[in-house]
């Protein structure tokens, strides 16, 4: 990355200030401008998270704003209610509070001297999600947004639920968020009161895997905040951005297609990162686009970007299976519009010699009753650390499912869009869960995980119906695979495995269950890119300074698999351990790290477990605390059984002490 020191425009930095509402509350924030913007107003680019701009996304940040507002903009980063400096409670994530509060942020900033009274949303992650639900509000000031991994979905894409499925990440970042809420008012900033208004979050601390395991079909309350709803409720031009190795790659076609805003949308090879510091290479100039876009949207000047195809994507190149890449060969591809007229599709049939081009059919019924241990080499959810997270070899997987393989492929297939996979089968049980896999086969045997879907079969038409599968009753469903970008070699084989399990991507249906495809027509659909490729349409990515920090302690992730031959109970155990890091500007250091175990056994539902870990410790050299936060869940036919507890120490004295305990029942899961 290019580091720029010097800019058309003199950056002053407003580092803490206090935003008013109308109920009292403040909201703190971090403001980066023009010297002389209050001589000649501009416009603002605001991105408001819960992370905490005094630590939690100051490393970003310094690369970030600095660098857009010496190009003439105003950035201003909100720290949402309830979050670092803020005043206040946050009680869950993207409540209708949170959309209030930004919209009076809005008008605020709108209203400042500095500011032009044009406005842009950016954020990824949560803040890619506020961006779109406050775009959907309409603020006659907000005129475009960068979105960036995030979701129109809620429920269909997200961390909570997938086809339908509890995802154990619902709970990872359930306990990710306890720990994270639970962090320190800075007192330098705040003033004499930070303890009181640390202690006031501790005791009301909600813990948030409750209503995220309770809901568990797509109603009112992933409803809310689901942009998908009415994607015209969005004027203001979208810039949709996502990655391959990231969970929220399906987001930025579905806008596309559904949009009818000015919208452009992108797709890297990255993970859950800003594009110009993510993994794997090629990072791009994230931040020289943006002012393209800023600049069309808010100064009205005119830069191309909207003469320009409104869809890249980097199509992949095979590479084998490991769990952490720096660099991912491939080529960018563009498109019109989405659905592409570049994208055609290829009707596989799943046969009885494998998998076979064109209408053919299954004669024999194919049975499959995977281990409840099927899928520990899937990978992380969401790639966010820069760990070992990638899926790795999926042929032990494959050992454990149902697996069509075609022939060698005689020239290269270069996919881009869904894979659909639509299927006429039976289960024994009055439930069931179905995950496909779509994988890419070297001739030395190594599989390489493309692609994968999953489906609740109790929700098999519509997440929000209940309707349990009848045992031995055939049903027709469509397991409808994730988005992806990737050219298989000649020579390579595709691959579907059928599996009834994929953990800790998903806790395991309520009964083992066996699936029967029945004799008769068994397809796949595949996206096949006819287009061109082209050169790399990006400048090579540029930032501001880094901030200004040392590590205590690196960071130190790590991912390990282990099996009790005894009892075959398998245990995926993620250490994230961010290390301890010093903010050499104003002292204040941090330490995180976090162990998540999730268990089960071959074939005892009854024996799924998680078990989650968080350490936080903070201070400067006159004072510390420190926040430990476990959270656990396990589960029955019936009910799910869910615990937490976090204890708080200042200067190694007890603050505080909290428990909840939950029994959630399963309903449609």
């Amino acid at each position: 990355m290019h580091i720029k020191h010097e800019f058309p425009h003199r950056v002053r930095e407003i580092g803490h200030t206090l935003i008013p509402l109308k109920d009292g509350t403040r909201l703190a924030a971090r403001i980066w401008l023009p010297e002389d913007a209050e001589q000649n107003p501009v416009p603002a680019i605001l991105e408001y998270l819960p992370y905490r701009k005094l630590d939690g996304t100051a490393v970003r940040d310094a690369l970030t704003h600095p660098y857009l507002a010496g190009h003439g903009y105003a950035c201003v980063r909100v720290d949402i209610r309830g979050n670092g400096e803020s005043d206040g409670l946050m009680l869950d994530e993207y409540l209708q509070q949170e959309q209030d509060d930004a919209l009076e942020v809005i008008d605020w900033i709108s209203r400042q001297p500095w500011c032009s009274g044009k406005l842009g949303m950016m954020g990824i992650s949560w803040g890619g999600f506020n961006s779109l639900q406050l775009a959907a509000r309409r603020p006659e000031p907000l005129k475009a947004i960068i979105t960036i991994c995030s979701t129109d979905d809620r429920y269909a894409d997200d961390v909570h639920f997938k086809g339908g499925n509890l995802l154990l990440e619902n709970l990872g970042w359930a306990a990710t968020m306890l720990s994270f809420s639970a962090a320190v008012p800075d007192p330098r900033l705040v003033g004499d009161d930070w303890l009181d208004r640390w202690k006031y979050r501790l005791e009301n601390m909600p813990l948030m895997a409750h209503p995220w395991v309770e809901h568990g079909t797509r109603d009112d309350y992933w409803q809310h905040g689901s942009v998908c709803e009415d994607y015209a409720d969005i004027e203001a031009a979208v810039y949709c951005i996502g990655g391959w190795g990231d969970a929220y790659r399906n987001t930025p076609v579905r806008m596309m297609e559904n949009l009818t805003c000015p919208k452009k949308a992108l797709i890297g090879p990255w993970i859950h990162k800003y594009p110009h510091f993510a993994i794997p290479d090629p990072a791009i100039g994230f931040l020289q686009e943006a002012l393209r876009w800023w600049d069309h949207w808010l100064k009205d000047i005119d830069t191309g970007i909207m003469n320009e195809p409104e869809c890249t994507f980097y199509l992949q190149e095979a590479q084998p299976p490991v769990a952490m890449a720096a660099h991912r060969a491939g080529d960018w591809v563009q498109t019109d519009a989405w659905p592409a007229r570049e994208v055609s599709h290829k009707t596989f049939s799943l046969a009885d010699g494998g998998l076979r081009e064109g209408e053919h059919s299954l004669t024999k019924a194919a049975s499959i009753c995977s281990p409840l241990t099927t899928g520990v080499h899937g990978g992380e959810y969401c790639a966010i650390w820069f760990g070992p997270d990638f899926p790795t070899d999926q042929r032990r997987d494959d050992a454990q499912s149902l697996c069509f393989d075609s022939a060698p492929l005689a020239e290269p297939l270069p996919l881009l869009g869904n894979p659909r996979v639509r299927l006429t089968g039976a289960v024994d049980q009055d439930c069931g869960q179905v995950t496909v896999r779509l994988c890419d086969v070297a001739p030395d045997g190594r599989a390489t995980l493309v692609s994968y879907g999953t489906l609740n079969l109790s929700l098999r038409h519509d997440r929000a119906d209940y309707t349990p599968p009848v045992p031995g009753e055939h049903m027709d469903f469509e397991v409808v695979l994730d988005n992806m970008g990737y050219k298989i070699p000649a020579g390579h084989r595709l691959r579907v495995a059928i599996s009834t399990a994929h953990f800790p991507l998903l806790w395991p249906s309520r009964k083992l269950t066996t699936l029967t495809l029945a004799p008769g027509a068994q397809q796949l659909l595949l996206p096949v890119f006819n287009g061109e490729t082209i050169d790399n349409p990006f400048e090579r990515p540029e930032s501001a300074q880094p901030v200004n920090m040392d590590y205590l302690r690196k960071p130190a992730p790590k991912r390990t698999i282990t099996e009790d031959v005894a009892s075959g109970e398998v245990c995926l155990r993620v250490d994230d351990d961010m290390g301890t890091y010093r903010f050499l500007d104003h002292g204040f250091w941090v330490e995180q790290k976090a162990t998540e175990q999730y268990r089960t056994r071959p074939y005892d539902p009854d024996a799924t477990q998680a078990d989650i870990e968080w350490l936080y410790r903070a201070g400067r050299d006159d004072w510390q605390v420190r926040v430990e936060s476990t959270l656990s869940m396990t589960g029955d036919e019936h009910y799910y059984y869910l615990t937490a507890h976090q204890q708080a120490w200042l200067n190694d004295e007890p603050f505080n002490d909290k428990h909840w305990e939950y029994r959630i029942p399963r309903q449609a899961q």
